[in-house]
Formats: C-alpha cells, sequence, structure tokens
C-alpha cells in the first residue's frame, strides 16, 4: 500500500511505501497515463438532449476518431495509440474508443487540448483528463491508495510558524511541537534537519506550505543541506490562486512535496482541521485519493474520488466536461422543482420543554432509498410519476450514486453505535473514541454534501434533475412528520430541511414522541431520530423586523453541565456572533456570560447588568488586545473596493508592512480608531498595541447581547435606555 508517489523528471514514478525502519522506494519504468476519446456529445444524448439515446453501433473507431489517431501518431506527447471499449455514460453500452497513452504526466492535459483543436470543439469527447496525479496512478496500476493501517503509530511531524511573517527573517519563530528549533535561520534549518533525523517523519504537518520553499532558501543561504524528505529537493505541484464558489472568495495556497514524505498544510486542509490525520487516514482507504492529495482535497473532491472509483468498476470513463444537456421543462415544472428543502418560520420567543427530531442523514438516504441517481431520474426508460410534486420518473435499474454512499452511510452507523459502546463502557480507551469521533466526522462531510453537489455546474456525473428530485422528496418528508407530530398532539416551533422542534400543544393529550417517531420512519424510510430535549429554546428575530430569523436561535439541553468556563454542550447555539469567525474573542465570551445569566435567571435586567461589568472591563484598558482580534476574509483585491471599510483599511496596513493578501484570504486586525482615515483606523494583529475603540467594540458586545435577549423584546435601544439609567447592580451581575 502506497504512502505517496513521486513523478520523477525523466518520467519515471516513484512509489514509497511505511516500512518497519522508514519507508521503502520502488522505481517504475514503464508508467504511462491514458487517456480516451470518443464522438460528439450529439452522439450520447441526441441534438435534443433526449433521456435515452441509443448511440450508433460499430465495431471499430468512427471516420473522425481514425483522422484523429493520424493526426496524434508521431507526436512527441504521446507514448502510443490504441483501440479499447468502453462505456462513456452509465446507460449506454461499451464500444470502441480511441486510447491514448501520453509520454509522461505533463503531456496528458497537452494531448487533450489538441484534440479540442483539431476539430471543432464539440467534435470530440475526451474521457480520464483532469484526474489528480497520485490517484490517476493508483487507479491505472491498482495500487491501494492507503497507507498500511496497521502502523498505528503514523509517524507526524508538526512546523509551525505565525502565519503573517514571511520572508526568511521570519524563520526564527519556526517551532516543531510548540518549541522553538532556533534564534537565526542557520540554526533553525539545523534543528529542523536534527529533528527529522531523530524522528524520520511519515507525514509533514505544516502551518503553511510555504515554509517548504523557504527553509530550502535558508538551507542555500547558509550553505547547509537540507533535505525535508527522504530525497534531497522538493516539487511545486501548484501555485497559489483565487476561486469563487457559491458566491464566495476563496484563496488556494501554493502546493509542495517532498520525496516519500506527505506534506499536510494545515492552512489548505479542510479535512484535517475538521478531523485530524486519523480521519483523513480512514477517508484514504474509503475512497482511494492519496493522502498527499486528500490533504488539499475539498468535499467535492473526495466525493469525486469515490464516484470515479464507481464508475471504473462499472467500465465508465471519466468526462474531462460536465457536457450532460438538462432535459426540456415547462415553466411551471421549473418553478416547483427549483426550490430547496422546507424551512417552517419559528416562533420568534421563549419556548419551554421543547424536544428536537433530525431525520438522520436525510438526503443520502432519501438518495439511497429512493435510488435517485444521475442517470435514475427522468432516464427516458420508465413511464412513471416517482418523484413528488415534480412527476419526474425514477428507473427501476440501480443507480450508481446509492451505491456510493451505501457503505458510508452504514459506516457511520455502525460509528455511531460503537461510540455509544464506548461512552458506556469505562474500559474503553480514548485513543479508540478518538480515532471512532475522527472516522465520523470525515464521512459526515462527504454525506452532508453529496446532494448539493450533484446539482454543482462541474460536477463530473452531476445532474440538476437529481439534485431537484432530492429536495422534492425532502420537501414531502418535513411536511409529512409536520403533520404527524400535529396529530399526536405536538405543537411544531419552527423547522428546517431536516430537523424539527416540537413542544406540548396545549389541552391536548400527547402521545410519545418515540412512538411517533418510530411511525414516521417507517412511513419515511429514513429514521427520525429523537435529538435531545432542552429546559428552553429561544429563537430570535430578524435583526430589523419582528419575523422569524430561519437560523438564529439558542436552548438550553436538559440536564447537560456547564463547565468551569464557555457554554460546553449545555447551551446549543446557532447563528448568533459567537457561532461567527469575524466574532473577537472577547466578544463572544459577553455573549457566553450573557447567555448563562438568562439561563439562569431569564432577566433582561440581570443580562444587561453582566453585559454593564464586561463593558466597565473595556474602558477600564483591562482587555488584552488580543482578545480583540477581527478576522475576515478578503472577498476582493484591496484596489478593487469602493468603500473604505475597516477590513479596506487592514488591507492597505498589510501592504505597508509587507504582507499583503490576496482574495480569499483572511485579513486579521484590531480596531483602534474606528473615525480615523485611512491604514491608522487598525492595527495588524502581529503588531503590537495597548490601544483600541473602545466604542466600536461596546457596539459590538451591545448587538451580541442584542441577540440573547431579542427573543424576549430587548432590543439594542431598551439595552442602552438601561445601561444609561441604572445605577444599581443586581446580585446577579457578578
Amino acid at each position: 500500500m502506497v504512502l505517496t508517489v513521486d513523478f520523477l523528471d525523466d518520467g519515471r514514478v516513484a512509489e514509497w511505501h511505511i516500512a518497519p525502519d522508514g519507508a521503502d522506494r520502488e522505481v517504475r519504468e514503464d508508467y504511462r497515463p491514458t487517456l480516451f476519446v470518443g464522438d460528439p456529445v450529439d452522439d450520447l444524448y441526441g441534438r435534443a438532449g433526449g433521456p435515452d439515446p441509443t448511440p450508433p453501433a460499430r465495431d471499430g473507431l468512427s471516420d473522425a476518431l481514425c483522422s484523429l489517431r493520424s493526426f496524434l501518431d508521431g507526436q512527441a506527447a504521446v507514448a502510443g495509440l490504441g483501440v479499447e471499449s468502453h462505456r462513456q455514460t452509465f446507460r449506454t453500452t461499451a464500444r470502441p474508443l480511441l486510447r491514448v497513452d501520453a509520454a509522461s504526466i505533463d503531456a496528458v492535459r497537452t494531448i487533450a487540448r489538441r484534440v479540442r483543436e483539431f476539430d471543432r470543439p464539440d467534435a470530440y469527447t475526451c474521457y480520464d483528463v483532469d484526474l489528480t496525479r497520485e490517484l490517476r496512478y493508483c487507479l491505472e496500476t491498482g495500487t491501494p491508495a492507503a497507507p498500511d493501517r496497521s502502523v498505528r503509530d503514523l509517524r507526524a511531524l508538526r512546523f509551525e510558524r505565525p502565519r503573517h511573517e514571511s520572508g526568511v527573517e521570519s524563520l526564527p519563530h519556526l517551532t516543531v511541537d510548540g518549541e522553538r528549533v532556533g534564534s537565526s535561520p542557520g540554526e533553525v534549518v539545523a534543528g529542523v534537519r536534527a529533528v527529522l533525523d531523530d524522528r524520520d517523519p511519515d507525514v509533514l504537518v505544516v502551518s503553511t506550505a510555504d515554509l517548504v520553499p523557504l527553509l530550502f532558501e535558508a538551507a542555500d543561504a547558509v550553505g547547509v543541506d537540507l533535505e525535508l524528505g527522504r530525497r534531497p529537493g522538493y516539487a511545486k505541484l501548484a501555485g497559489e490562486s483565487t476561486y469563487t464558489s457559491y458566491g464566495r472568495v476563496g484563496h488556494s495556497p501554493a502546493r509542495y512535496a517532498v520525496p516519500g514524505r506527505v506534506v499536510v498544510d494545515e492552512s489548505n486542509s479542510f479535512f484535517y482541521h475538521e478531523s485530524g490525520l486519523e480521519g483523513c487516514l480512514d477517508l484514504v482507504e474509503r475512497s482511494g485519493l492519496p493522502l498527499q492529495e486528500l490533504g488539499w482535497a475539498s468535499i467535492g473532491r473526495v466525493l469525486t474520488a469515490m464516484q470515479i472509483r464507481e464508475a471504473r468498476r462499472r467500465d465508465v470513463v471519466v468526462p474531462w466536461r460536465a457536457w450532460r444537456p438538462e432535459l426540456f421543462k415547462s415553466a411551471a415544472t421549473l418553478d416547483d422543482a427549483d426550490r430547496g428543502g422546507t424551512t417552517l418560520a419559528p416562533e420568534v420567543g421563549v419556548h419551554e420543554d421543547v424536544h428536537e427530531l433530525d431525520f438522520a442523514s436525510l438526503y443520502p438516504n432519501i438518495i439511497r432509498t429512493r435510488n435517485l441517481s444521475p442517470e435514475t431520474v427522468r432516464c427516458g426508460c420508465c413511464d412513471t410519476d416517482d418523484v413528488p410534486g415534480l412527476g419526474y420518473s425514477v428507473c427501476d435499474r440501480d443507480g450508481y450514486l446509492p451505491d456510493v454512499l451505501g457503505p458510508l452511510i452504514d459506516a457511520r452507523s455502525e460509528i455511531k453505535a460503537d461510540l455509544a459502546d464506548t461512552a458506556d463502557s469505562p474500559d474503553a480507551g480514548g485513543d479508540e473514541r478518538e480515532r471512532l469521533e475522527a472516522a465520523s466526522s470525515a464521512i459526515k462531510w462527504i454525506l452532508v454534501s453529496c446532494f448539493g453537489y450533484q446539482g454543482f455546474s462541474n460536477a463530473k456525473f452531476g445532474r440538476i434533475e437529481c439534485h431537484e428530485a432530492i429536495n422534492a422528496y425532502a420537501r414531502e418528508l418535513l411536511l409529512g412528520a409536520k403533520n404527524a407530530l400535529e396529530a399526536a398532539g405536538w405543537r411544531v416551533l419552527h423547522g428546517i430541511v431536516d430537523s424539527i422542534w416540537v413542544t406540548p400543544a396545549e389541552d391536548r393529550e400527547q402521545r410519545p414522541l418515540t412512538a411517533v417517531a418510530k411511525e414516521i420512519s417507517r412511513e419515511a424510510g429514513v429514521e427520525l431520530e429523537y435529538e435531545c430535549a432542552f429546559d428552553w429554546v429561544a429563537f430570535c428575530p430578524t435583526r430589523n423586523s419582528q419575523s422569524g430569523a430561519l437560523t438564529r436561535y439558542f436552548g438550553r439541553r436538559r440536564g447537560a453541565a456547564y463547565p468551569e468556563t464557555g457554554l460546553g454542550d449545555a447551551v446549543k447555539t446557532r447563528g448568533i456572533e459567537g457561532r461567527q469567525r469575524s466574532t473577537p474573542a472577547w466578544v463572544e465570551d459577553v455573549q457566553t456570560e450573557a447567555l448563562r445569566a438568562f439561563d439562569e435567571t431569564r432577566s433582561p435586567e440581570a443580562v444587561c447588568d453582566a453585559l454593564r461589568r464586561r463593558l466597565r472591563e473595556l474602558r477600564d484598558g483591562e482587555v488584552d488586545p488580543a482578545d480583540l482580534v477581527v478576522d475576515n476574509r478578503v472577498s476582493k483585491d484591496v484596489t478593487d473596493y469602493s468603500r473604505e471599510t475597516l477590513t479596506v483599511a487592514a488591507l492597505k496596513r498589510a501592504e505597508m508592512e509587507g504582507a499583503g493578501l490576496a482574495p480569499g484570504q483572511t485579513v486579521r486586525y484590531v480596531v483602534v480608531e474606528a473615525d480615523a482615515r485611512g491604514p491608522a483606523r487598525v492595527r495588524l494583529a502581529f503588531e503590537e498595541t495597548a490601544r483600541y475603540d473602545v466604542a466600536w467594540y461596546e457596539d459590538a458586545a451591545v448587538r451580541a447581547v442584542e441577540s440573547v435577549l431579542a427573543p424576549v423584546g430587548w432590543r439594542e435601544g431598551e439595552i442602552r435606555d438601561y445601561l444609561a439609567g441604572t445605577t444599581d447592580e443586581t446580585l446577579a451581575g457578578y
């Protein structure tokens, strides 16, 4: 089983495998990556985009593919040409395609571009073009991607340094496992080399991958040999870039690899952040995506890797572009279909004795139980009216997507059962529980995203009709659950897609929730789980009206104890300031204290007394500026902003300090004088400052407390009136 794969300059490939004394290297001389070329999309779906076309049968290549073969023959990027039969879609049978063996991994895209330029852009369809490097190698050679899981002590070495630093001069701030390794660039390089020699790690976890070239630059400057990998040198796999996804600007940093070791960049690793190394290893095993690539992969990329493996199992080649046309639908159907899941308007206020129920993995289970897949929805071969409200048919033949998600659904259910067992067992080890939680978290994100990915325009096997059908079933299930609960004597307070909150209806006898949930589960084919009971839940209004905010609420879990500090699991919060990444730590603490005071007293006055004490602390200069740092994601270049916001001031200051930021990155700053002009309004997080703008942070604290008190009718005006007009504090204020 491979740890990582190095693509050498001469076209050879080096496999690295974990061994008892380090790692073994095996060089493969004959690897040639392969892509396939087929006839136009019209051949597959028809000019009218028909759902179930029958491409013309043939024994060999078409005339167009023969012409292309002659064009590619003899080109330096092409190592070989041939003919192989494969399925081009899940709905078609295998037929001959032009097989093109590339001379190197970099030649694959070169060949694909030449194919597109040879004739009209839509004259050919290309397959297996943009697979990631290591995934491609593992798929084409049959090499398992997961390191041997029997190596339980998979060694990880962590490099950290302040992320605002740049250049060799920042290296004295570098730490390994929290300890500095030197006070000068030369000492740091020597210290890193000593640690690597001593520990011989398989995985390097770094705060930023920029450390890789930085350390080599420092080593060259001081004349010291350095090997971060198990062989000399490093490779730059990709440069930094800015992208937009669902209207949100993101930033992807440069990626680097070193021979024989995996580099995991914490600043660019969703799964490492969410589930740690154990969760990543679990996903490697399930997805077949090697650890080096899974380290930087998005949820969609991991899901795509799983779909690619299932496609190959069914002998379906992977399209380069998502070209499947959307089928015609009437305006009325489009209006019915173009909706998300059901969300019920919450009843603003504080409600006692509230119970939350959730459909377990609703969307994945809908996909599985209803056989929803891009090739099964509106298949064209079945004349049925299956999808509620839309009238789409669903094919009787098994879809590939349920086969992808089924093992994940089952695995997470088993993991949750094992976690329950470890919680009940005093002998259960902490390491085992940590491993199970990591695996559960990693799988959860795949299941959460599988539905939305079906509507993503660039999804390899996505299809909007499949996305619409999943939503339609979800709407029906939540509304059905609402009706059943109300018939059983429960009042529904709120519902969001797969979750529903209820309280006993007045003057009604209630049937037990567990019994009602079982009946709903049996009818729906998806389990409705009893999540938890709350002593009370508060649903917040929107900022500027009395209408209920759909995703802003908080509530006290019944029987849960507060930890020494914070809220722990005692209070569940969603949407309020403490859940927002940009909120300074001090403001979050103020809101936490307000929530505890509200829980203990239900008194707006007591909450405001607690706020007053914290504001006095702020005005007296007793708050550490490090607790006042604001984190804001940059959405565009500093020159593209039209308003002089605090974020713009911080970006200008970053440029002055030589630490300019690209769109998608995060700027961290303390507000020192909000009413000033230009960069003087803020100080960057790494700049030493004892100043802060008291009025600005006071406003932020009042807004945070307003979120707590708005459900009982206290808005900013009432809070400020109380603070201005009251001098005697209640005992609860202390």
